[in-house]
């Protein structure tokens, strides 16, 4: 296979080049950011394409949006996201497409060698190779955004507000509403985001941060 490679560590990457290449792959590039991953696809049209999701500037996602750029721009382009992190928005907006050629390892979790080259191998053929702890994140943020979904536009008004910090008595000010009518939406809330009452969690702050990650 014809690879490129896309790490901003300088000896885990020469260490994937010097692994593929003495398993007989030819690495056409070792790149370390994302400008320099789109040129190398760009000129070498590799057969697949390892790219780490936080390299520089910022070591934020720019891997996974460059993969995710140059599967619109190249459709087919496989791609194999082999990171320490799970981002779960942008990785599920690169699968939504389910055109295949896709992987997504965790590099902690690669236990054998011979199993990131056969998924590499898998990914590069079309198939879709997903670690399940990815599977598992993805599945939660799903669930927690199609949750949130299910709230009214007025309980979203209410939880919007309660992410602002704001007290029922502040909400209920704002909103033109009666301390009652605001305790009946924050407790409609809480039932439909799953969130029953609980000494051990704060269910006010785990409502806001499940309308954060929506």
């Amino acid at each position: 296979m014809r690879i490129v490679i896309a790490e901003d560590s300088t000896i885990l990457r020469q260490g994937l080049v010097e692994l593929l290449t003495f398993r007989g792959h030819e690495v056409a590039a070792a790149v370390r950011d994302a400008d320099e991953l789109r040129a190398a696809v760009a000129e070498h049209r590799p057969d697949v394409s390892i790219v780490d999701i936080r390299m520089p500037p910022t070591h934020t996602d720019e891997g996974l949006r460059a993969a995710i750029s140059l599967r619109a721009e190249r459709p087919g382009c496989a791609i194999l996201l082999f990171s320490q992190y799970v981002e779960t928005k942008y990785a599920a907006q690169l699968l939504a497409d389910r055109a295949g050629g896709v992987g997504y390892l965790l590099k902690d979790r690669v236990a054998e060698v011979s199993d990131f080259l056969d998924a590499l191998r898998r990914v590069a053929e079309g198939e879709t190779v997903l670690d399940p702890e990815v599977v598992s994140q993805l599945f939660t943020a799903t669930r927690r955004t199609d949750t949130v979904d299910t709230l009214t536009p007025r309980e979203r008004e209410v939880l919007g507000l309660m992410a602002e910090g704001r007290s029922n008595g502040a909400i209920a000010t704002a909103l033109f509403l009666s301390a009652g009518s605001v305790e009946k939406y924050v407790t409609s809330i809480f039932g439909k985001l799953g969130l029953p009452q609980s000494e051990e969690d704060n269910r006010r702050v785990l409502a806001v941060l499940r309308y954060l990650d929506s």
